[in-house]
Protein backbone atom coordinates (compact mmCIF):
# COMPACT_ATOMS: atom_id res chain seq x y z
CA UNK A 1 0.00 0.00 0.00
CA UNK A 2 1.21 3.30 -0.59
CA UNK A 3 2.67 5.57 2.06
CA UNK A 4 1.05 8.92 2.72
CA UNK A 5 2.58 11.36 5.07
CA UNK A 6 1.00 13.42 7.60
CA UNK A 7 -1.04 16.45 5.92
CA UNK A 8 1.25 19.31 6.01
CA UNK A 9 0.63 22.57 8.21
CA UNK A 10 0.51 25.64 6.87
CA UNK A 11 4.27 26.53 7.58
CA UNK A 12 5.07 23.39 6.11
CA UNK A 13 3.80 24.54 3.17
CA UNK A 14 5.96 27.96 3.51
CA UNK A 15 8.84 25.61 3.31
CA UNK A 16 7.78 23.75 1.37
CA UNK A 17 7.06 25.97 -1.94
CA UNK A 18 9.34 28.78 -1.02
CA UNK A 19 12.71 26.01 -0.49
CA UNK A 20 15.54 28.47 -0.64
CA UNK A 21 13.78 31.34 -0.69
CA UNK A 22 15.32 34.30 1.28
CA UNK A 23 13.56 35.67 4.38
CA UNK A 24 12.49 38.94 2.42
CA UNK A 25 11.00 37.17 -0.50
CA UNK A 26 9.15 34.65 1.83
CA UNK A 27 7.75 37.28 3.88
CA UNK A 28 6.21 39.13 0.77
CA UNK A 29 4.59 36.39 -0.46
CA UNK A 30 2.89 35.64 2.87
CA UNK A 31 0.26 36.96 4.92
CA UNK A 32 -0.02 35.62 8.20
CA UNK A 33 2.68 32.95 7.40
CA UNK A 34 0.39 31.49 4.37
CA UNK A 35 1.83 32.03 1.10
CA UNK A 36 -0.38 33.13 -1.62
CA UNK A 37 -2.48 34.88 0.90
CA UNK A 38 -3.06 38.42 0.06
CA UNK A 39 -4.14 41.85 2.53
CA UNK A 40 -7.44 41.42 1.34
CA UNK A 41 -8.14 38.25 2.14
CA UNK A 42 -6.28 38.30 5.75
CA UNK A 43 -8.08 38.69 8.91
CA UNK A 44 -9.65 42.31 9.31
CA UNK A 45 -7.16 42.88 12.07
CA UNK A 46 -6.15 46.17 11.54
CA UNK A 47 -7.71 49.25 13.78
CA UNK A 48 -9.63 52.02 12.92
CA UNK A 49 -6.91 54.03 14.55
CA UNK A 50 -4.33 52.26 12.54
CA UNK A 51 -5.92 52.98 9.04
CA UNK A 52 -6.20 56.44 10.34
CA UNK A 53 -2.59 56.85 10.98
CA UNK A 54 -1.97 54.92 7.39
CA UNK A 55 -3.75 57.88 6.20
CA UNK A 56 -2.06 60.66 7.64
CA UNK A 57 1.50 59.16 6.89
CA UNK A 58 0.40 58.64 3.10
CA UNK A 59 -0.98 62.68 3.38
CA UNK A 60 2.57 63.72 4.62
CA UNK A 61 4.14 62.13 1.98
CA UNK A 62 2.02 63.47 -0.36
CA UNK A 63 2.62 66.98 0.80
CA UNK A 64 6.41 66.67 1.12
CA UNK A 65 6.99 65.23 -2.06
CA UNK A 66 8.19 67.56 -4.94
CA UNK A 67 5.27 67.79 -6.23
CA UNK A 68 2.76 69.88 -4.12
CA UNK A 69 5.43 72.54 -4.25
CA UNK A 70 5.74 73.08 -7.56
CA UNK A 71 2.27 73.34 -8.44
CA UNK A 72 0.30 76.55 -8.41
CA UNK A 73 3.30 79.21 -8.74
CA UNK A 74 0.91 81.79 -10.16
CA UNK A 75 -1.32 81.41 -6.74
CA UNK A 76 1.68 81.28 -4.52
CA UNK A 77 3.04 84.81 -5.94
CA UNK A 78 -0.64 86.40 -5.88
CA UNK A 79 -1.08 85.26 -2.03
CA UNK A 80 2.94 86.20 -1.43
CA UNK A 81 1.76 90.24 -3.21
CA UNK A 82 -1.45 90.35 -1.48
CA UNK A 83 0.14 90.14 1.83
CA UNK A 84 2.74 92.60 0.98
CA UNK A 85 -0.02 95.15 -0.30
CA UNK A 86 -2.05 95.18 2.96
CA UNK A 87 1.16 95.26 5.10
CA UNK A 88 2.91 98.16 3.03
CA UNK A 89 -0.60 100.09 1.87
CA UNK A 90 1.07 103.23 3.85
CA UNK A 91 3.77 102.57 0.68
CA UNK A 92 1.59 103.35 -2.25
CA UNK A 93 2.22 105.93 -3.82
CA UNK A 94 -0.74 108.55 -4.33
CA UNK A 95 0.87 110.49 -7.33
CA UNK A 96 -0.53 108.29 -9.64
CA UNK A 97 -4.90 109.05 -9.43
CA UNK A 98 -4.60 108.72 -5.59
CA UNK A 99 -4.30 105.00 -5.85
CA UNK A 100 -2.95 104.58 -1.86
CA UNK A 101 -5.73 106.68 -0.64
CA UNK A 102 -8.39 104.37 -2.83
CA UNK A 103 -6.66 100.85 -2.07
CA UNK A 104 -6.63 102.42 2.05
CA UNK A 105 -10.65 103.29 1.46
CA UNK A 106 -11.45 99.55 1.10
CA UNK A 107 -8.46 97.91 2.63
CA UNK A 108 -10.63 95.56 4.85
CA UNK A 109 -12.59 94.10 1.63
CA UNK A 110 -8.88 92.54 0.09
CA UNK A 111 -9.59 89.88 2.89
CA UNK A 112 -12.13 88.44 0.18
CA UNK A 113 -9.57 87.21 -1.97
CA UNK A 114 -7.94 85.18 0.72
CA UNK A 115 -10.70 82.70 0.51
CA UNK A 116 -10.52 82.46 -3.05
CA UNK A 117 -6.76 81.97 -3.44
CA UNK A 118 -7.52 78.94 -0.76
CA UNK A 119 -9.98 77.17 -3.20
CA UNK A 120 -7.50 77.60 -6.19
CA UNK A 121 -4.80 76.17 -3.90
CA UNK A 122 -6.87 73.39 -2.78
CA UNK A 123 -8.36 73.00 -6.69
CA UNK A 124 -4.54 72.51 -7.41
CA UNK A 125 -3.16 70.72 -4.10
CA UNK A 126 -0.49 73.37 -4.16
CA UNK A 127 1.26 73.55 -0.81
CA UNK A 128 2.91 76.30 -1.45
CA UNK A 129 0.25 78.10 -2.02
CA UNK A 130 -1.36 77.48 1.21
CA UNK A 131 1.40 78.47 2.64
CA UNK A 132 2.06 81.90 1.09
CA UNK A 133 -1.44 82.43 2.06
CA UNK A 134 -0.40 82.74 5.71
CA UNK A 135 1.05 85.87 4.92
CA UNK A 136 -2.07 88.20 3.73
CA UNK A 137 -4.24 86.04 6.67
CA UNK A 138 -1.89 87.22 9.15
CA UNK A 139 -1.42 90.58 7.68
CA UNK A 140 -5.41 90.82 7.69
CA UNK A 141 -5.89 89.91 11.50
CA UNK A 142 -2.88 92.40 12.13
CA UNK A 143 -5.25 95.21 10.78
CA UNK A 144 -8.63 94.43 11.53
CA UNK A 145 -8.40 91.74 13.71
CA UNK A 146 -9.56 93.88 16.99
CA UNK A 147 -12.43 95.35 14.72
CA UNK A 148 -14.30 91.96 14.62
CA UNK A 149 -14.82 92.09 18.56
CA UNK A 150 -17.85 94.01 20.23
CA UNK A 151 -15.79 96.59 22.25
CA UNK A 152 -18.66 98.51 23.71
CA UNK A 153 -19.89 98.36 27.60
CA UNK A 154 -22.57 99.81 29.71
CA UNK A 155 -22.91 103.63 30.47
CA UNK A 156 -22.76 106.95 29.07
CA UNK A 157 -23.52 110.35 29.86
CA UNK A 158 -24.75 111.85 26.31
CA UNK A 159 -25.49 109.88 23.07
CA UNK A 160 -24.91 111.30 19.52
CA UNK A 161 -25.90 110.78 16.49
CA UNK A 162 -25.26 111.80 12.60
CA UNK A 163 -26.69 111.33 9.26
CA UNK A 164 -26.92 112.45 5.09
CA UNK A 165 -30.37 112.68 5.18
CA UNK A 166 -29.83 112.40 1.73
CA UNK A 167 -30.81 115.26 -1.08
CA UNK A 168 -33.12 113.33 -2.79
CA UNK A 169 -34.88 111.60 0.35
CA UNK A 170 -38.45 111.33 -0.77
CA UNK A 171 -39.92 110.93 3.04
CA UNK A 172 -37.91 113.53 4.94
CA UNK A 173 -40.45 113.40 7.43
CA UNK A 174 -40.75 110.03 8.18
CA UNK A 175 -36.43 110.01 7.95
CA UNK A 176 -36.76 112.62 11.01
CA UNK A 177 -39.49 110.74 13.25
CA UNK A 178 -37.24 107.76 12.62
CA UNK A 179 -34.20 109.83 13.83
CA UNK A 180 -35.99 110.97 16.93
CA UNK A 181 -37.22 108.12 18.07
CA UNK A 182 -32.98 106.75 17.91
CA UNK A 183 -33.16 108.55 21.37
CA UNK A 184 -30.10 110.76 20.70
CA UNK A 185 -29.33 113.60 22.70
CA UNK A 186 -27.68 115.60 20.17
CA UNK A 187 -28.31 114.74 16.24
CA UNK A 188 -26.47 116.62 13.35
CA UNK A 189 -28.08 116.21 9.55
CA UNK A 190 -26.10 116.92 6.45
CA UNK A 191 -26.66 117.36 2.87
CA UNK A 192 -29.90 119.44 3.87
CA UNK A 193 -31.75 121.23 0.92
CA UNK A 194 -33.85 124.35 1.36
CA UNK A 195 -37.15 122.57 0.68
CA UNK A 196 -36.26 120.04 3.27
CA UNK A 197 -34.92 122.23 6.05
CA UNK A 198 -38.36 123.01 7.32
CA UNK A 199 -39.74 120.07 7.76
CA UNK A 200 -36.79 118.47 9.44
CA UNK A 201 -36.92 121.06 11.89
CA UNK A 202 -41.30 120.84 12.04
CA UNK A 203 -40.87 117.19 12.64
CA UNK A 204 -37.83 117.49 14.62
CA UNK A 205 -39.40 120.15 17.07
CA UNK A 206 -40.95 118.16 19.23
CA UNK A 207 -37.70 116.18 20.70
CA UNK A 208 -35.07 118.70 20.18
CA UNK A 209 -35.98 122.38 21.65
CA UNK A 210 -32.95 123.36 20.34
CA UNK A 211 -31.55 123.27 16.90
CA UNK A 212 -28.89 124.97 14.29
CA UNK A 213 -28.55 125.09 10.37
CA UNK A 214 -26.14 126.62 8.74
CA UNK A 215 -25.95 125.96 5.09
CA UNK A 216 -26.69 122.95 3.92
CA UNK A 217 -25.58 121.00 8.02
CA UNK A 218 -27.69 121.26 11.35
CA UNK A 219 -27.69 119.98 15.11
CA UNK A 220 -30.54 119.11 16.94
CA UNK A 221 -30.26 119.11 20.65
CA UNK A 222 -32.06 118.31 23.93
CA UNK A 223 -29.80 120.46 25.66
CA UNK A 224 -28.89 124.54 24.96
CA UNK A 225 -26.36 125.28 22.19
CA UNK A 226 -24.01 128.43 22.48
CA UNK A 227 -21.09 129.98 20.21
CA UNK A 228 -22.23 128.81 16.74
CA UNK A 229 -20.75 129.76 13.36
CA UNK A 230 -20.41 128.49 10.43
CA UNK A 231 -16.90 126.92 9.02
CA UNK A 232 -15.68 127.36 5.23
CA UNK A 233 -14.43 124.09 4.19
CA UNK A 234 -14.83 123.94 0.41
CA UNK A 235 -13.19 127.51 -0.09
CA UNK A 236 -10.47 127.28 2.15
CA UNK A 237 -7.33 129.00 1.04
CA UNK A 238 -7.02 132.18 -1.69
CA UNK A 239 -10.79 131.78 -2.95
CA UNK A 240 -12.34 132.18 0.48
CA UNK A 241 -12.12 135.91 -0.05
CA UNK A 242 -13.56 135.92 -3.44
CA UNK A 243 -17.42 134.74 -2.25
CA UNK A 244 -19.83 136.96 -0.37
CA UNK A 245 -20.95 135.64 2.88
CA UNK A 246 -24.33 134.98 1.26
CA UNK A 247 -23.45 133.05 -1.01
CA UNK A 248 -20.81 130.93 1.24
CA UNK A 249 -23.56 130.45 3.64
CA UNK A 250 -25.79 128.86 0.84
CA UNK A 251 -23.29 126.31 0.41
CA UNK A 252 -22.07 126.17 3.83
CA UNK A 253 -20.93 122.02 4.84
CA UNK A 254 -19.41 122.95 8.15
CA UNK A 255 -20.55 124.22 11.89
CA UNK A 256 -18.77 124.64 15.29
CA UNK A 257 -21.29 125.12 18.07
CA UNK A 258 -21.06 124.49 21.82
CA UNK A 259 -23.65 122.23 23.73
CA UNK A 260 -24.09 122.68 27.73
CA UNK A 261 -24.55 119.55 29.39
CA UNK A 262 -24.99 118.79 33.28
CA UNK A 263 -20.97 117.78 33.05
CA UNK A 264 -19.77 120.98 31.03
CA UNK A 265 -19.25 122.23 27.77
CA UNK A 266 -19.29 120.05 24.92
CA UNK A 267 -17.53 121.77 21.36
CA UNK A 268 -19.15 119.88 18.62
CA UNK A 269 -19.08 120.17 14.70
CA UNK A 270 -20.79 119.02 11.85
CA UNK A 271 -19.51 118.52 8.32
CA UNK A 272 -20.15 117.15 5.14
CA UNK A 273 -16.80 117.03 3.09
CA UNK A 274 -16.39 117.13 -0.64
CA UNK A 275 -17.84 114.22 -2.63
CA UNK A 276 -15.22 112.38 -4.49
CA UNK A 277 -15.10 110.67 -7.77
CA UNK A 278 -13.54 107.43 -9.16
CA UNK A 279 -12.79 108.11 -13.31
CA UNK A 280 -10.12 106.57 -15.89
CA UNK A 281 -8.71 109.92 -16.79
CA UNK A 282 -8.45 111.48 -12.83
CA UNK A 283 -8.59 107.91 -10.66
CA UNK A 284 -9.44 108.49 -7.30
CA UNK A 285 -10.39 112.44 -7.27
CA UNK A 286 -10.76 113.94 -4.04
CA UNK A 287 -9.61 117.70 -4.31
CA UNK A 288 -12.41 118.67 -2.78
CA UNK A 289 -12.34 116.71 0.31
CA UNK A 290 -9.04 117.26 0.64
CA UNK A 291 -9.30 120.42 0.96
CA UNK A 292 -12.03 120.27 3.57
CA UNK A 293 -9.82 117.94 5.48
CA UNK A 294 -7.25 120.57 5.96
CA UNK A 295 -9.45 123.36 6.69
CA UNK A 296 -11.45 120.97 9.36
CA UNK A 297 -8.06 119.67 10.80
CA UNK A 298 -6.31 123.18 11.29
CA UNK A 299 -10.03 124.28 13.11
CA UNK A 300 -10.18 121.24 15.33
CA UNK A 301 -6.15 121.24 16.23
CA UNK A 302 -6.67 125.25 16.92
CA UNK A 303 -9.52 124.87 18.94
CA UNK A 304 -8.70 124.94 23.32
CA UNK A 305 -11.76 123.15 23.90
CA UNK A 306 -10.75 120.05 26.61
CA UNK A 307 -13.91 117.83 24.78
CA UNK A 308 -14.41 117.74 21.32
CA UNK A 309 -16.60 115.64 18.74
CA UNK A 310 -16.88 115.80 15.04
CA UNK A 311 -20.26 114.60 13.08
CA UNK A 312 -20.60 113.81 10.10
CA UNK A 313 -20.42 112.40 6.33
CA UNK A 314 -16.78 112.47 5.47
CA UNK A 315 -16.94 110.86 2.32
CA UNK A 316 -13.83 108.54 3.33
CA UNK A 317 -12.68 106.23 5.60
CA UNK A 318 -9.90 106.58 8.91
CA UNK A 319 -7.95 103.86 7.22
CA UNK A 320 -7.13 106.77 4.23
CA UNK A 321 -4.06 108.81 4.92
CA UNK A 322 -5.78 112.29 4.04
CA UNK A 323 -7.47 112.26 6.76
CA UNK A 324 -3.99 112.50 9.05
CA UNK A 325 -5.30 116.36 9.66
CA UNK A 326 -8.38 115.04 11.66
CA UNK A 327 -7.10 110.99 12.65
CA UNK A 328 -3.95 112.92 14.35
CA UNK A 329 -5.99 114.70 17.14
CA UNK A 330 -9.17 112.92 17.28
CA UNK A 331 -10.12 108.78 17.50
CA UNK A 332 -13.07 106.97 16.05
CA UNK A 333 -15.77 106.41 18.03
CA UNK A 334 -16.40 103.10 16.23
CA UNK A 335 -12.56 101.89 16.50
CA UNK A 336 -13.04 102.18 20.42
CA UNK A 337 -16.37 101.35 20.84
CA UNK A 338 -18.17 99.80 18.31
CA UNK A 339 -18.89 95.86 17.12
CA UNK A 340 -17.46 95.57 13.70
CA UNK A 341 -16.21 98.17 10.97
CA UNK A 342 -19.79 99.76 10.97
CA UNK A 343 -20.63 100.44 7.56
CA UNK A 344 -22.95 103.20 5.94
CA UNK A 345 -22.93 103.54 2.42
CA UNK A 346 -24.18 102.61 0.61
CA UNK A 347 -27.70 102.25 2.57
CA UNK A 348 -28.71 99.14 0.37
CA UNK A 349 -25.37 97.43 0.59
CA UNK A 350 -22.64 99.03 2.59
CA UNK A 351 -19.30 98.40 2.00
CA UNK A 352 -17.24 101.28 3.71
CA UNK A 353 -17.74 103.52 6.91
CA UNK A 354 -17.75 107.29 5.29
CA UNK A 355 -20.05 109.10 8.29
CA UNK A 356 -17.94 108.94 11.07
CA UNK A 357 -18.08 109.99 14.85
CA UNK A 358 -14.40 111.17 16.08
CA UNK A 359 -13.87 112.33 19.59
CA UNK A 360 -11.43 114.18 21.79
CA UNK A 361 -11.21 114.53 25.62
CA UNK A 362 -14.44 112.10 25.96
CA UNK A 363 -14.41 108.50 26.02
CA UNK A 364 -17.27 106.39 23.44
CA UNK A 365 -18.48 103.70 25.78
CA UNK A 366 -20.44 102.90 22.22
CA UNK A 367 -21.00 102.93 18.64
CA UNK A 368 -23.23 101.19 16.27
CA UNK A 369 -25.45 101.88 13.10
CA UNK A 370 -29.17 102.38 12.93
CA UNK A 371 -31.35 100.71 10.69
CA UNK A 372 -32.05 102.30 7.11
CA UNK A 373 -34.82 105.48 7.19
CA UNK A 374 -35.05 106.77 3.26
CA UNK A 375 -31.56 108.18 3.11
CA UNK A 376 -28.53 106.12 0.80
CA UNK A 377 -26.90 106.74 3.99
CA UNK A 378 -27.56 104.59 7.26
CA UNK A 379 -27.21 106.74 10.59
CA UNK A 380 -24.43 106.06 13.24
CA UNK A 381 -24.74 106.86 16.90
CA UNK A 382 -22.41 106.64 19.33
CA UNK A 383 -22.53 107.02 23.55
CA UNK A 384 -19.93 109.18 25.14
CA UNK A 385 -18.76 109.45 29.17
CA UNK A 386 -16.84 112.36 30.21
Amino acid sequence: MPAYGKPHTCGQHGVALTGGMNEARRKAMTVGGCPGASADSAPAFTSGAGIWRAGVRRAIRAACGPGPWKRGPVLAAVALLLGLLMLLHAEIPNGFGNLGSLVETFLPWLGLFVPLLLAGALWRRSTSAVVALLLPVVAWLHLFGGVLGDKSHQGGDLTVAEQNVDAGNRDPAGTARKLAASGADVLALVELTRQATGTYERALAPAYPYHTVQGTVGLWSRLPLSDTHPIDIMDYGPLAATKSADQEMVSNRALRTTVATAHGALTVYVAHLGSVRVNPRAGFWTASRDIGVRALGKAVTADASRRVVLLGDLNGTTYDRAFAPLTSHLRSAQDAAGDGFGFTWPAAFPVARIDQILVRGVQPNSSWVLPANGSDHLPVEAGITW
